[in-house]
């Protein structure tokens, strides 16, 4: 069990974690959530004891064993296998002491222990967490100092996880990884035998893995059974009775203020007035749930552009002489919604660089609208935003030449208004960061969007609100990402970029999972480039399935539009006080016969609906 006892912690004379409180059962499995802020990582060096609180306690039983990935990457000449192995600090001195051992009853001893902790198969389990978390032989066998930082990273979690710690803590640990490695990684945690408490903005791997949420807000814990979609379900029923219950407190303190105002001035109810005063600076505010209300994303839409944006035709991409990706056959059209599949390595970022532009092709053809305006999204614009530059200096040098009402509206788009645009990026969160990078590269309005791993800095909230405006937004999209919640909900067309080339993948994300973890055979097409008859007809073909997806995005509009007409004309019968609008002179029958008129233009608009989506149907196979 481990007890979180009235913890309070100040940073800075701000006060992060407010006298909060939980407890967690041995082998819980729990997903620490909250805002970009919140106080989760403060939370987790509080739980490993790099941090002291400044009230309360952290209780465990003694000899825990605490996993938990240390701030700076492994670096040297070792190999990331030697890493790993190097991470059971028990079994090396085992091995050590038994090499140079001269005493047979001592040696007997440590061959005994080593067989305890099963030492002789941690050069197999090693190689099995490094192959999981994207390392081939080769790479595993390579020093460390040939890697990036991200793969670095991998090797940090891959030495924590084969250290098998009786409390598993990890802080975002998908955020170095591709989809398949973080695929791995889930499959890996459900079967965790110990404690694990994850820090995670992954939809999925806090539904799939976790049975328990933690929710830090206002400096305050709340456990929450179940995973993140329970969580979602229990949170809106709590604000729901907070809200009913902030209505009714409203209602009662307006009623006593009323008392109060009228009577304290009369003898016979002095007394009674001065009771109620009393009660009404006693009576405690009941809260709302809290909401950013800068938490936004509003991609401008571009002007037309007639497809396609781009054709690939054998083109081949690469660095120096070396092509990375061959024979690339790819229409972009302006209404394309586009996830690039595939392990980090196998050329997503090539291609995209490609399409962006910033690589030429090295043979075959590319072509592309001349008007056609691109934004490149990378983690890099992220890092190397100026920390002592304020969103709005930023943006001003950006849009050279623009007024400064349109430079404030194209960050407020992004919920940098008022203050929050002249703060200095140094003070802002990773996901207040990941917004300006967001905002200065949409700023001119770009028919393409190239959107190479977006979410890191992210939190579910956020997250949620950059699908929905990846949903509104009129241009088309190129999404590079291992978050599947969001390919699956922004993504109509699946490109596996793999074996030195890229093609589309017939089959659904669903299928690319259990592909990948070898639950189902590829659904991708793998018949060799086709003539270019064939190519037109594929065109053809593409070309009806988007006339029939316009159809039904267009037949889902007009729905939303008449449910709303009627929901306003059923206020409106159930309440006439509350009509609005030119429904406030109708009378009850004129409502009534409105409302027939678009109850059958509805079902009009759902026959168009369900027709277009059988059609799509087809096309998807």
């Amino acid at each position: 069990m481990i007890t979180i006892s009235n913890i309070t912690v100040r940073l800075g004379g701000r006060t992060i974690i407010d006298k909060a409180s939980a407890a967690i059962p041995p082998g819980g499995r729990v997903g620490l959530i909250g805002r970009n802020g919140a106080g989760k990582s403060t939370l987790m060096k509080v739980l490993i004891g790099q941090l002291d609180p400044d009230e309360g306690a952290i209780e465990m039983p003694r000899r825990t064993k605490l996993g938990y990935i240390a701030q700076e990457a492994p670096s040297g000449k070792i190999t990331p296998f030697e890493a790993v192995l190097s991470a059971d600090v028990e079994r090396a001195e085992l091995l050590e002491e038994a090499e140079h051992c001269a005493d047979p009853d001592r040696l007997g001893d440590l061959h005994d222990r080593l067989l305890a902790i099963d030492a002789y198969s941690a050069p197999s389990r090693a190689a099995i967490i490094l192959t999981g978390l994207g390392f081939d032989e080769d790479m595993q066998a390579r020093p460390l100092d040939s890697f990036s930082g991200g793969w670095k990273m991998r090797v940090a979690l891959a030495a924590l996880l084969f250290s098998a710690p009786d409390v598993l803590l990890l802080d975002e640990p998908s955020n170095h990884l591709d989809l398949e490695s973080t695929l791995w990684l889930e499959n890996f945690l459900k079967s965790y035998p110990g404690t694990l408490i994850v820090i995670s903005h992954e939809r999925d791997l806090l539904n799939n893995v976790v049975d328990t949420i933690l929710h830090l807000q206002g400096g305050k814990l709340t456990l929450y059974a179940g995973g993140y979609d329970s969580f979602e379900k229990q949170r809106a029923e709590r604000a729901a009775q907070l809200e009913s219950a902030r209505a009714a407190q409203d209602a009662q303190r307006a009623r006593l203020q009323d008392y109060v105002a009228r009577n304290s001035a009369r003898a016979s109810t002095a007394k009674q007035a001065q009771s109620r005063a009393k009660m009404l600076a006693k009576m405690q505010p009941i809260a709302a749930l809290m909401e950013d209300p800068s938490l936004s994303f509003d991609f401008p839409s571009p002007d037309e552009l007639r497809p396609p944006l781009i054709t690939l035709d054998l083109a081949a991409v690469g660095y120096g002489e070396t092509p990375i990706l061959q024979r690339l056959n790819l229409r972009i059209d302006p209404d394309d919604r586009i996830a690039l599949l595939g392990r980090n390595g196998n050329g997503k970022t090539t291609l995209a660089r490609l399409l962006a532009a910033q690589l030429p092709p090295m043979d075959g053809a590319m072509q592309s609208s001349g008007r056609m305006r691109v934004g490149y999204f990378t983690q890099y614009q992220v890092e190397e935003l100026a920390s002592g530059d304020t969103p709005l200096e930023h943006m001003t040098r950006a849009m050279v030449g623009k007024t400064p009402g349109a430079v404030r509206a194209q960050l407020g788009r992004f919920g940098f208004s008022g203050n929050r645009a002249t703060t200095n990026v140094g003070q802002l969160s990773g996901g207040e960061r990941a917004r300006l990078a967001l905002a200065l590269i949409t700023r001119d309005a770009p028919h393409l969007l190239i959107l190479d791993e977006p979410t890191n800095h992210l939190d579910v909230d956020a997250r949620e609100a950059l699908v929905q405006a990846l949903n509104d937004y009129e241009g088309a999209v190129i999404l590079i990402s291992h978050d599947r919640h969001m390919v699956e909900l922004t993504a109509d067309r699946l490109v596996l970029v793999d074996n030195g080339t890229a093609v589309d993948y017939a089959g659904s994300i669903e299928d690319y999972i259990d592909f990948v973890l070898g639950r189902n055979q590829p659904k991708q097409d793998k018949r060799p480039a086709g003539s270019k008859k064939d190519r037109k007809a594929a065109a053809r073909s593409r070309e009806e399935e988007r006339a029939a997806r316009k159809e039904v995005k267009d037949a889902e509009a007009e729905i939303a539009r008449l449910q709303a007409q009627v929901s306003r004309i059923d206020q409106a019968m159930a309440d006439p006080a509350s009509a609005d609008g030119d429904l406030r002179d109708l009378k009850m029958g004129d409502l009534s016969r409105r409302r027939a008129d678009l109850v059958q233009e509805l079902e009009r608009a759902e026959e168009r609906w369900v027709s277009a989506g059988e059609r799509l149907e087809e096309y998807a196979g």
